[in-house]
C-alpha cells in the first residue's frame, strides 16, 4: 500500500468478519506553518518551561493536571491517565444501520478511506458484499473504534469502489442550536423573493467539483515566500472582486436571475452576471447584423 495504514483491525457484522486496513481521506501537506524566528540571528525561537516565580523546570517534575476551580488542579500522572484508557480493539463492529441523509453533518469529524486487508485473500469478496449491500439499501453502517486509547463513533458508506469511514462527535461535543438563533427575526418575507432566489439557486445548481475551487490565500503565501527566496517582488495573485453592497434585495434578485441584464451602476457581485450582462447586448443586435449580410453581398454584385 502507497499509504501506511493508520489502524488495521476487523468490520464485524453479526458473524461476518472482514478484515481491513484504514487510511486518511484527507492531507495537510499543503498548508503552510509558520515557525517563530529571531530576526537578528535567524534561529528559530525555543520555549522553556517555567514556573512562576520559580523558574526553569526538569521535565520529570512536570505531571499532568485538570484545573477544578481556578488556580487548583487535581494532579494524575500518566500511568493513571493509562490505566482509564480503552482496551485497543481490533474490531469495529457494526450495531445500526440508518439512512445515509439520517446523521446530521455537524456530527461528521474525519474521513478515513477503508480498504480490504491484503493479507487475508477471503477480505475482498466480504468488503464487496458489505459495500454493495449498503449502496442498495442506501444505509450507512454505525459502530465504534478504539485508537490510541480513545474511542470514537463511526459511520461506513460506500465510496466508489470502496468505502469511506467518517468519525463523529459525541452528542455532548456538539452545541444546541436552542437559542442560537435567537436573534434571527421571526419574520415572513415577500414569497415573490422566495420564488427569486430559488430561480437562481436552480440557474446555478449543478454537481460540486471541488478542484474549481483554488485556496488563493495559500498560492498567494508560496509566491511571497518563493520572492522572497529569489529576491523580487511578488507576482499579483488574480481574487474575486468583493460584492458590491446590495440596496434594492428585489432588484438585485431580478437582475442576477437575468443575468445582471438590468443596467445600474450597483450590481450583485457575481462574475457571471456581470459577463452576462456585458454579453447582452450582442445578443440582442445579432439577428439585425444578419438581416443586413445578404443585402450588402447584393450591393457588390450590382458594382461588379
Amino acid at each position: 500500500m502507497a499509504t501506511r495504514a493508520y489502524w488495521s483491525g476487523r468490520i464485524r457484522l453479526a458473524l461476518v468478519s472482514i478484515p481491513v486496513e484504514i487510511v486518511p481521506a484527507t492531507k495537510t501537506s499543503s498548508r503552510i506553518s509558520f515557525h517563530q524566528i529571531h530576526e537578528p540571528s535567524g534561529k528559530r525561537i525555543r520555549y522553556e518551561k517555567v514556573v512562576p516565580g520559580i523558574g526553569p523546570v526538569d521535565t520529570d517534575e512536570i505531571v499532568k493536571g485538570y484545573e477544578v476551580e481556578k488556580g487548583k488542579y487535581v494532579l494524575l500522572t500518566d500511568e493513571e491517565i493509562a490505566d482509564v484508557k480503552l482496551e485497543a480493539k481490533k474490531s469495529i463492529d457494526l450495531v445500526q444501520f440508518v439512512d445515509a441523509d439520517a446523521i446530521d453533518p455537524i456530527y461528521f469529524e474525519r474521513p478515513f478511506y477503508v480498504l480490504p486487508s491484503e493479507e487475508d485473500e477471503d477480505a475482498e469478496e466480504a468488503y464487496i458484499v458489505l459495500r454493495d449491500a449498503l449502496r442498495k439499501t442506501k444505509k450507512v453502517g454505525i459502530g465504534q473504534i478504539v485508537i490510541r486509547g480513545q474511542g470514537s463513533i463511526v459511520a461506513i458508506k460506500p465510496c466508489g469502489k470502496g468505502l469511506l469511514m467518517e468519525t463523529l462527535r459525541y452528542a455532548d461535543e456538539v452545541k444546541k442550536a436552542d437559542g442560537t438563533f435567537d436573534s434571527v427575526p421571526a419574520k415572513k418575507v415577500d414569497s415573490d423573493l422566495v420564488e427569486l432566489a430559488e430561480e437562481l439557486i436552480d440557474k446555478k445548481a449543478g454537481d460540486f467539483h471541488p478542484e474549481k475551487f483554488k485556496d488563493s490565500y495559500t498560492v498567494a503565501l508560496r509566491e511571497l515566500i518563493k520572492a522572497k527566496q529569489e529576491k523580487r517582488p511578488p507576482r499579483a495573485i488574480e481574487e474575486t472582486p468583493p460584492a458590491s453592497n446590495v440596496i434594492n434585495l428585489m432588484d438585485a434578485l431580478k437582475r442576477s436571475v437575468r443575468g445582471g441584464a438590468a443596467g445600474g451602476s450597483r450590481d450583485s457581485g457575481s462574475n457571471d452576471n456581470a459577463e452576462s450582462s456585458r454579453k447582452a447586448p450582442r445578443r440582442k443586435t445579432k439577428p439585425a447584423s444578419k438581416a443586413k449580410k445578404p443585402a450588402r453581398k447584393a450591393s457588390r454584385r450590382k458594382a461588379a
